[in-house]
């Protein structure tokens, strides 16, 4: 039977509670115990699939298809549990499903309230798939006092009642604000939070106190006193020099030790934390460093580009190198000036992304790498970027674009219109609904057996998820490939290009699908360990 584990934050937002749970599942998964995690999103969206990078960070895509909030990120890369669309409900999916039963005549005739058709729907979500687990931990987004996150926390309250205290536990992540002024942090806010959520019926467990200097024990003895808790569940959790520092972090001030011991587990197997000790030794003690230029669209808000970082960082990791990341605004190069920004580029990267704005300078950039033999990595759009470059600059083809931008002549790129899935054929049309249907999720690809990415998997066949409404246009493959640029990886029906790539180049491979959603610290993805070494390989020629 699973043991629950919810999580919620009080005070302020952006107090870590993704970084938290995953930090806390990955600890209990080093002491044997099988793990999930959760994340509750209050927000009236049914997924984060059509709001802005600048309103949400990234999407992360699972392997079955679902558009999930960034934490799931932090999740599957803490822990190597691959997360599923069941792993992420808002409160937009909860009503639109409660809404379509009701329009159905499911609850034949019955007044449909929060209490108990919405909260019974949050339980169910919380209990879906869990029978081989040992631990699930909820986490639930917003703070505590929030209006919208209301139904979530009483269906925490009686999930705790209808599971028992014993096989449920509350941590509650707040912050001790340090007040330069009078020199001390202040105990309050904390009080104040444990009350407001204890006012809504949950009692917290372990309070993880967010801080920026440590917490003198007569300030956690008082957190422990006013908010009745013992003082040994009094966690302090002050910055970190890197993410992948605060598992052994936790587990040093004795955050599993305690949660463990509030579910009277007390013969528990030590953690073997030697892989994060070995992650923590790569990235605080580099062999050298190199600097990687990402040309994007988002670039002003660094979490639209969440796992993207953590790819580069986990390349830099399986090479023993500082990645030094310089965030490039793609509309920069429509200006000019492009060759004294990235000269200083051991490599370049033009990641995914939507809309026309910035495509010029991606373009531009694509044809300093290549023209220049710097390591290049096109993601998603980049790739497509990277065909209509090689298809204006080395195929003869000058007007090539790509639909999504507007009506064109040659439509390098288009709109893909259907595609084979685990379910069947999947159809879309220009006038669909912008939620859900995009080519999402995992989909198989055939790598040609000679080509410098089979080299790069030590594989032809491969695994990897989508995120696009757009392809590149397989009718003009022998233009583009008559140009220096080889189509390396297809669909496994052999109508829909994956990779491409310039035989002739350093470094040079565009990929339609996302692999910094599969790297993982302790399994850096292929591509961007191979992206790096062949950045440090320039970084000498410089």
């Amino acid at each position: 039977m699973a043991r629950f584990i919810f999580i919620t934050g009080g005070v302020v937002s952006s107090l870590g509670k993704g970084l938290m749970a995953a930090s806390l599942a990955a600890l209990l998964q080093a002491r044997g115990y099988r793990v999930r995690i959760r994340k509750f999103d209050p927000y009236l969206n049914v997924d984060p699939g059509t709001m802005s990078p600048y309103q949400h960070g990234e999407v992360y895509v699972t392997d079955d298809g679902a558009e999930t909030d960034l934490d799931l990120g932090h999740y599957e890369r803490f822990t190597g549990v691959a997360a599923r669309q069941s792993d992420n409900v808002t409160s937009g999916r909860i009503y639109q499903q409660i809404i379509t039963k009701e329009r159905r005549g499911d609850y034949l005739g019955a007044t449909v309230q929060v209490v108990p058709h919405v909260t019974d729907a949050i339980k169910a979500f919380a209990r879906a798939e869990t029978d081989d687990l040992d631990f699930v931990l909820c986490e639930i987004g917003g703070t505590v006092g929030d209006i919208e996150s209301l139904p979530f926390i009483e269906a925490i309250r009686q999930l705790r009642n209808e599971e028992g205290r014993e096989n449920t536990l509350s941590v509650h992540v707040t912050l001790v604000p340090y007040i330069a002024a009078a020199g001390e942090l202040k105990t309050k806010p904390t009080q104040h939070s444990v009350r407001e959520l204890a006012s809504l019926g949950v009692q917290p467990d372990v309070l993880l106190c967010r801080c920026e200097k440590p917490l003198p024990e007569g300030e956690r003895a008082k957190i422990a006193q006013f908010c009745n808790v013992r003082k040994e569940a009094v966690i302090p959790a002050l910055d970190a020099d890197s993410i992948y520092s605060v598992p052994v972090q936790y587990h040093g001030e004795g955050l599993d030790s305690e949660v463990l011991r509030a579910f009277g587990i007390h013969d528990a197997p030590e953690p073997d934390l030697t892989a994060w000790y070995d992650i923590m030794d790569r990235k605080q003690h580099p062999e050298g460093e190199v600097t990687i230029g990402v040309v994007g669209k988002y670039v002003s808000l660094p979490d639209a580009y969440k796992s993207l970082n953590e790819a580069l960082v986990h390349g830099g990791m399986a090479n023993r190198v500082k990645v030094n990341i310089r965030w490039l605004d793609a509309e920069m190069f429509e200006e000019g000036d492009l060759a004294a920004r990235l000269e200083p580029m051991h490599g370049i990267l033009v990641p995914g992304g939507f809309g026309e704005r910035g495509s010029e300078g991606k373009i531009a950039s694509v044809r300093f790498a290549r023209e220049q033999g710097v390591p290049f990595l096109g993601i998603c759009l980049g790739m497509q970027m990277a065909c209509i470059e090689g298809a204006r600059n080395t195929s003869g083809i000058a007007k090539a674009s790509s639909t999504e931008f507007g009506a064109t002549d040659e439509p390098v790129v288009g709109l893909i219109t259907e595609w084979m899935s685990a379910e069947g054929l999947q159809k879309r049309g220009a006038n669909t609904d912008m939620g859900g249907t995009m080519r999402l999720g995992a989909y198989d690809a055939k790598l040609s057996p000679n080509s410098h990415v089979a080299s790069i998997y030590g594989a032809n066949d491969i695994s990897e998820r989508h995120r696009h409404r757009y392809e590149v246009n397989g009718a003009y493959r022998e233009a583009l490939e008559k140009g220096g640029l080889v189509f390396s990886g297809m669909s496994p029906d052999g109508m829909l290009p994956e990779i491409i790539e310039r035989p002739d180049h350093p470094w040079f491979i565009g990929v339609q699908f996302h692999p910094e959603l599969k790297s993982k610290p302790f399994d850096p993805h292929p591509l961007f360990k191979g992206f790096i070494e062949a950045a440090v390989k320039q970084s000498r020629l410089v």
